[in-house]
């Protein structure tokens, strides 16, 4: 039986660290499969089961300290693939694909880019380009640009995994504590982090809200969004606005809201969206860099254009893009046959996305 080792810097929440744990139990009835961090503080996902190498190389600040980093993650890495006899070293993102480079040939380098904030860096797509055995990259747009950019055959897609009947159960296992007993729901998740949007979020919203009193906003996800409480404060709509923090079962609360909205200005492939559609809940997106397009295809939900990266936190200056925002919502709100359609094509796209075909496509791989 084959060994895999998959890399990733830690396990936060947040997106491709779920997807890494999703990796190793989908592949454990058919390889040995362990994970490597660099630092076990904070894990936020289901671990049991699953062997775990904590290297105990937190991130650190300063490029010369980052540099003597990603050296010691690298020696550390070799011994562990030599002591276990890894086959395959599947890193996910930069950090963890700097190291797996630098841990050397001691076993088949799968490299993932995650976000099309990895191209932002050339130097590094080449560098990842030039040693990776299998350039795995999670959406259509990164693996053709990589091609055409760097003229790099290795590169491939393999799009994130979900399981529809899972997502359902776990959205049916537990109950959810909300600030309210009724009214119509409104979700996006992510953890604190500019990319989101979420200042745009807010600000639409409340435009929402002046015409849809009902409304409500539930953003689920880690972080302290002092700033963003203060903006609903700033607005007048603090009480309509929820932040559940980090939430190791975040389905419950998907699962009570009429509407996914997705602001963020870069994504690499949207988990918490297609889990939202997974459940049936109808999305309006941003039309980013890469993900949503992709995803929804002009039909399995709404398509808005990007939104600017800069962040606003002042509650007296709504743009016209959040104004665009708020009519989206708004009209698909007041349209019930329109949400429907919706709701049923979000569950359609979402089975598209099954575990099946990602492990069969990895196993294609590993021959």
């Amino acid at each position: 039986m084959k060994k895999i080792l998959l890399i990733v810097p830690a396990l936060h929440q947040g997106g491709f660290e779920k997807v890494c744990v999703a990796t190793a139990r989908l592949l454990q009835p058919y390889y040995q499969v362990q994970i490597a961090i660099f630092d076990s503080r904070n894990i936020a996902y289901d671990i049991k089961g699953i062997p775990v190498t904590d290297l105990h190389l937190p991130s650190r600040k300063g490029a010369f300290a980052k540099v003597i980093n990603v050296l010691k993650r690298g020696h550390r890495l070799r011994k562990l693939k030599q002591r276990e006899k890894i086959d395959i070293a599947y890193s996910f993102g930069p950090t963890a694909n700097l190291a797996n480079i630098a841990s050397g040939k001691a076993a088949k380098l799968w490299l993932g880019i995650r976000s099309y904030m990895d191209m932002g860096n050339p130097g590094q797509i080449r560098l990842f380009c030039r040693h990776a055995d299998k350039l795995i990259c999670c959406s259509e747009m990164i693996r053709d640009e990589v091609e055409k950019r760097y003229g790099c055959k290795k590169a491939v897609t393999l799009s994130n995994p979900f399981d529809k009947k899972e997502v359902e159960a776990l959205a049916q296992a537990e109950e959810t504590q909300l600030p309210w007993e009724d009214g119509r729901i409104l979700v996006s998740m992510g953890r604190e982090d500019t990319v989101k949007g979420f200042w745009h979020l807010i600000k639409a919203f409340f435009l929402v809200h002046e015409k849809l009193v009902d409304t409500k906003l539930l953003i689920i996800g880690e972080g302290e969004f002092s700033a963003y409480r203060e903006l609903a404060e700033g607005l007048g709509i603090g009480d309509v606005v929820y932040f559940t923090g980090l939430k190791r079962n975040p389905y419950p609360y998907l699962k009570k809201s009429i509407l996914y909205v997705l602001t963020s200005y870069n994504e690499g492939f949207p988990n918490a969206m297609v889990e939202a559609m997974a459940l049936d809940v109808p999305v309006i997106a941003t039309d980013c860099m890469t993900g949503p397009k992709e995803i929804l295809e002009d039909r399995y939900g709404i398509l808005v254009p990007n939104m600017s990266p800069d962040a606003d936190f002042d509650p007296a200056n709504i743009t016209e893009e959040e104004k665009r925002l708020a009519k989206q919502i708004t009209d698909l709100l007041e349209d019930e046959d329109k949400l429907a359609h919706y709701s049923e094509m979000a569950g359609k796209r979402a089975g598209d996305y099954s575990a099946e075909a990602y492990v069969e496509k990895i196993r294609s791989w590993v021959g």
